[in-house]
């Protein structure tokens, strides 16, 4: 699967913070999983069977379930085609999306997304007839992004294999959850954590219409900002849009009119003022993103793709 957007890759970063570092941590360790703990052994255990029974997923009835395991499950995998696949649809999906969001929103909305995919499949396997075995891989996560980014760009146009004809992503996640609910409903022995990934897309959507009014974002911030309170961001005359959003900086330029902050950013031939994205901002403070008009969000998507 691809997408296609108009304007290419517009000022988006090729790969953000926090994609640079979910591709290397993950990568990371299946290449240590696959190539040195194979080889070494622990309690007469190998230790890749160690890192299986500790960090992957553990149904609850196996007595093996432990707490971390929600988050350390899904930074394993069970192949090269597995972490391949997720980690593709992670950067073209994410990487646009994380701009939009800002790095720490996008970190705390992709783990808790993974977390709530992991609960949901957990919950599945303690019904009769479902499978209880440990489970890898970041899908849940991943069908949170998808879900997110069809959300943010509903009318994006997708390229779906094998049929090769563009789909608006809302239309492609459809398609794809409800493949998804149909393989975990009637295909249980496949080896897919069908649940994981519905789960994942699930909770994606409760994070974008109710995590700022459940301040779910705002107090993961207060957490960053606690653990990073020594660094200071202040910059004399540059204007700095406040978290969890994209972080934009404009810097004013006031040689012509000392009077007026000239943005230098123009949508739909009329130049962005410094108010009117002050507006926008406490709005998505206050409201969300999802409260913005399209107006807005184009407005917005318009002032993001400055970013280097």
């Amino acid at each position: 699967m691809s997408y296609n957007q108009q304007s290419g890759f517009g000022g988006f970063s090729f790969f953000p913070p926090i994609i640079k570092m979910l591709l290397l941590v993950n990568v990371g360790i299946f290449l240590l999983d696959s190539l040195v703990f194979e080889l070494l052994s622990f309690k007469g255990m190998s230790l890749a069977g160690f890192i299986l029974e500790y960090f992957a997923l553990q149904p609850l009835q196996s007595g093996l379930f432990y707490p971390w395991q929600l988050i350390s499950y899904q930074f394993l995998h069970a192949g090269f085609s597995h972490i391949f696949f997720n980690l593709f649809a992670l950067w073209m999906f994410g990487a646009e999306l994380e701009q939009v969001m800002g790095s720490r929103r996008f970190i705390v909305f992709y783990l808790l997304s993974g977390i709530g995919g992991g609960l949901v499949h957990l919950g599945m396997q303690l019904l009769p007839g479902m499978e209880g075995a440990p489970t890898v891989g970041a899908s849940g996560a991943i069908m949170g992004v998808l879900l997110a980014f069809g959300f943010t760009f509903p009318d994006r146009p997708i390229m779906m294999f094998p049929l090769f004809i563009p789909i608006p992503a809302k239309i492609f996640v459809l398609i794809y959850a409800s493949i998804d609910l149909f393989s975990g409903l009637f295909s249980t022995s496949s080896g897919i954590a069908h649940f994981a990934h519905l789960g994942g897309a699930f909770f994606g959507y409760f994070l974008m219409k109710h995590g700022d009014d459940l301040h779910i974002f705002s107090a993961a911030d207060k957490l960053f900002n606690m653990f990073s309170s020594i660094k200071s961001n202040s910059k004399r005359n540059i204007i700095q849009f406040p978290r969890p959003h994209a972080n934009i900086e404009i810097i004013p330029d006031t040689k012509s009119n000392p009077e007026k902050k000239s943005t230098g950013l123009y949508f739909e031939g009329k130049e962005i003022t410094s108010e009117e994205i002050d507006i926008i901002l406490e709005k998505i403070t206050a409201k969300g993103f999802t409260n913005l008009t399209d107006r807005e969000k184009k407005m917005l998507y318009e002032v993001s793709k400055t970013i280097d």
